[in-house]
Formats: C-alpha cells, structure tokens, sequence
C-alpha cells in the first residue's frame, strides 16, 4: 500500500485531505508543521509527501529543501495560499514536484498524486524481494521462509538503501545523511554499530551479504543467483 504524508498546521484542512486519499485506498500519515513531520519519517516509510508552505516552525519549503539535501527522492506535492509566478518558482526551486495554491481542488489533487506516484514508478506493494528473501516497507519487516524479522526503522533503512543497489558501494556518510541526518546526536560510529547489529540478526539469512569496504564504507551483495 502506498503511504502518503500529509503535513499541514490547519487540521480541518489536513482531515480533509487524508479523507480523500483514503477513499482512494492510500495510507495516509499525519504532521502538523515540517518538524513534526521529520518525526514521522523516523519511524515510517513513506512514498510522496504532501506539504503546506506557509507553516509555524519548519516551514514547507525548508522541509522540502532539507528533504532534497539529504537525499530522500519522493514525489513532494506543495500547497499554499500564494499564487504568484515567483513564489511558485521557489516551490520549485525547493525541489517540490508539483504545487497547488489554496482552495484546493480534492478531485484535482488525487489526480495530481497518482501522476506523480506513476512518474516516480512507486510499487504499491512496497515489496523487494532478493531471492527467497522479502523485504516489506510498510511493516519493516525481513521473512525468508517461516521466519520474519520485524526491525527497527532505521535497522531497515539500512538494509534496505543497500540491498536496493547490490554490489554498489554506499559512505558512511551517504548513509548517515539519509537516514540519520537530523539526528544531531548521531556519529559516524552510529552506522558500524547498525551494520553490526543487522549481520547479528541476520546471520541465517542465505541470499545476500553486507560487505565491509574498507576505507570507504559498505555495500549489500546477493548470494547464489545472478
């Protein structure tokens, strides 16, 4: 199932929006400002973001820039109350997809959301499967036969960046930028550790490998079928 973030302060208007996008059979999360919705995609995946520009604390078009700076490549649908040509440069200029400008149209907006989902080829299914080996977003789980792991959100992450790009090799700070890159706390030990913890778990695991490249970083390689 697709999963869509809706982050807008005025919660009439983001009920209205997440009621519209169920009907379509979407899975719709919740924040209130740009902040708030860094919160959410800390502990869920998500597959298009549609954001509010005008918002207390982070605003639109600072999450959308911050988002675009860490890597993250999910349709972003802003919506504001401003219309000009300028201000729809800088929605642009942000890294946003597409932009609506207040009263938003409902029907038009479900429109817009599934032509950016098939521009960006989204799989509704959230599936990656490498072997006999199944990998599921929405529940962020590992199963391999009877056995299903579910992990924590960024031990999946992980997993998941590397075993999307097999043999190609990720830097530790590639890796820290995207998954823990609003995490002030966060080292460059932080990936090692996550990486140790994964090949513990994982251990049984038969149809790929995280591989250590020294001096740079790691890279996920499958096993026993081309």
């Amino acid at each position: 199932m697709v999963t869509i973030l809706v982050t807008e302060d005025d919660a009439n208007i983001r009920r209205l929006i997440k009621e519209h996008l169920m009907i379509e059979g979407y899975r719709v999360l919740e924040s209130k400002d740009g902040a708030d919705a860094l919160h959410v995609m800390e502990h869920h995946h998500i597959d298009l973001l549609i954001t509010d520009v005008m918002m207390p604390s982070m605003n639109g078009l600072e999450l959308t820039r911050d988002l675009r700076g860490a890597g993250y490549e999910f349709p972003i649908l802003l919506i504001t109350a401003l219309e000009t040509l300028s201000d729809k440069k800088q929605g642009f200029s942000s890294g946003g997809d597409d932009y609506m400008v207040k009263p938003v149209d409902m029907e038009e907006m479900v429109l817009r959301v599934a032509a950016l989902l098939r521009r960006a080829k989204i799989a509704s299914s959230n599936i990656l499967e490498i072997g006999k080996t199944v990998l599921n977003q929405e529940q962020l789980t590992i199963s391999t036969g009877e056995k299903v792991f579910e992990l924590p959100a960024k031990e999946f992450k992980l997993l998941y960046k590397l075993l999307s790009h097999p043999r190609k090799i990720f830097t530790r700070q590639q890796l820290m930028d995207e998954i823990w890159g609003y995490d002030v706390q966060s080292i460059d030990r932080t990936v090692d550790v996550h990486i140790k913890r994964l090949r513990e778990k994982l251990s049984g695991f038969e149809d790929f490998e995280i591989i250590t490249v020294r001096g740079l970083g790691y890279k996920a390689e499958k096993r026993g079928f081309s």
